[in-house]
């Protein structure tokens, strides 16, 4: 599904980010994930079938937005886009990374987590940025600091924020969404609680 950046952001609320290990939990886990109302989600690259899950996902659920997280080099977006991947997400952004994502055909949310890397990113042509590991760079407070100088600057923060925490950093004027890993936990996903899943889901979408 080709989305552009504006599209990727006006859909998603909460954006579940999701490590899965086993291709055959995909299907249910895209299933209740729309079932919950979310439009928008990321798988990492923290497995070996990260590849094959996406693609699971995407074919049990067509109308699902789906991007691949924990990029870290120019070889693994590729992969990545040849996989069809919707977006990519990285944890941080290497000059390599800075040089290729910004024309790769995708929306890309780059990780940044001070002041000087996201003027360097937005420098670099992009448009959204990951603010990461959210809570332990400074949180909601450091995100309102930043602000100040920096109006003109969105970002996706996402890192240790729980569901009673979402709600207080979608209401900051420079975030667009947040990514959290409790809609559907590894646990869950293991477990093969879609019940909790779709609940929590219905919650994020809420959010939004």
């Amino acid at each position: 599904m080709a989305v552009s950046m504006t599209e990727l952001v006006e859909a998603a609320s909460v954006i579940p980010v999701l490590t899965v290990g086993e291709v055959s939990q995909a299907a249910p886990l895209a299933k209740a994930l729309k079932a919950g109302g979310l439009r928008v989600v990321e798988m990492t690259w923290r497995t070996e079938a990260a590849l094959e899950v996406m693609q699971a996902m995407k074919s049990a659920e067509p109308d699902l937005i789906v991007g691949m997280g924990t990029i870290r080099t120019p070889d693994q977006a590729r992969a990545s886009m040849d996989a069809g991947a919707d977006f990519l997400v990285s944890p941080g952004l290497t000059p390599s990374l800075s040089s290729f994502l910004p024309s790769c055909g995708v929306p890309v949310l780059p990780g940044v987590a001070t002041a000087g890397e996201a003027m360097s990113a937005v420098e670099a042509g992009f448009e959204v940025l990951k603010f990461f590991p959210a809570e332990q760079a400074g949180g909601r407070s450091y995100l309102k600091s930043l602000y100040g100088p920096l109006p003109d600057i969105r970002f996706c923060p996402t890192g240790s924020i729980s569901a009673e925490m979402a709600t207080d950093y979608l209401a900051l004027p420079n975030v667009v969404c947040v990514g959290g890993s409790w809609i559907a936990t590894k646990a869950m996903v293991e477990e093969g609680d879609w019940a909790t899943i779709e609940a929590n889901a219905r919650l994020a979408a809420a959010m939004g």
